[in-house]
């Protein structure tokens, strides 16, 4: 087992997850809620990601965070170092390319929540903060959990983008699904394989939340 991988693919998931969730809760709120041109637009520019593939992705943001792109210049200037090869770009990287992940589950579950109850919420006093925190989170809670569960199991198998953004430098950049590539380029298929067993633990990490997820809209139907 590679630790220092796993220690950068489970370090790179959860900053994913915890920077990553609140924005989309804003996001996919504002999507459910709003109408607006371009609408469709910005759906789809949340949705590039999906279709893109990951070293085509992971192509262009390692053109945008070089030091002559706009993005990695103002970050070079701001803090005096670059944005490729470093966990601060993989970080970068990775929540963009989870952006659908995180953002259209809980826009859907914000979609299913009844315009009356808002309005029911504010006919009896309460703000607009006081019926989101209150009324609407949970009711979309189950989705919220969907998203993270999605954003945490995606990263840990994203292998592209990380890639071509990161490179695969020990402790910093390589993580777990680089590691595997490695071994199996080694011809260490034994190492491969037990380092592939443990992600595994993805899936039953997106079983258990999905499961908890249905018994909740189970319970309220």
């Amino acid at each position: 087992m590679d630790w220092s991988a796993l220690s950068v693919s489970l370090r790179l998931a959860a900053s994913t997850c915890l920077i990553l969730i609140p924005i989309a809760i804003w996001l996919g709120r504002a999507l459910a809620y709003a109408r607006f041109r371009g609408k469709g637009l910005c759906e789809a520019l949340i949705a590039l990601p999906l279709v893109l593939p990951p070293t085509v992705l992971g192509f262009y943001l390692l053109l945008s965070f070089g030091r002559d792109a706009p993005v990695g210049s103002l970050w070079a200037n701001l803090t005096g170092s670059g944005l490729n090869f470093t966990f601060t770009g993989i970080l970068l990287a990775s929540l963009i390319a989870n952006l659908p992940f995180a953002v259209q589950p809980i826009q859907r579950a914000f979609e299913h929540v009844p315009h009356n109850l808002r309005e029911a919420a504010w006919c009896s006093g309460l703000s607009p903060w006081q019926t989101l925190l209150r009324i609407e989170l949970p009711l979309v809670w189950p989705g919220i959990m969907s998203a993270a569960a999605l954003t945490f199991a995606h990263t840990l198998g994203e292998f592209g983008v990380i890639l071509m953004v990161g490179g695969a430098i020990d402790g910093e950049t390589r993580t777990l699904a680089i590691a595997i590539y490695d071994r199996v380029q080694a011809f260490d298929e034994q190492g491969a394989a037990q380092m592939s067993a443990l992600l595994l633990v993805s899936f039953i990490t997106l079983g258990l939340v999905y499961g908890l997820a249905g018994r909740r809209r189970w319970a309220r139907g």
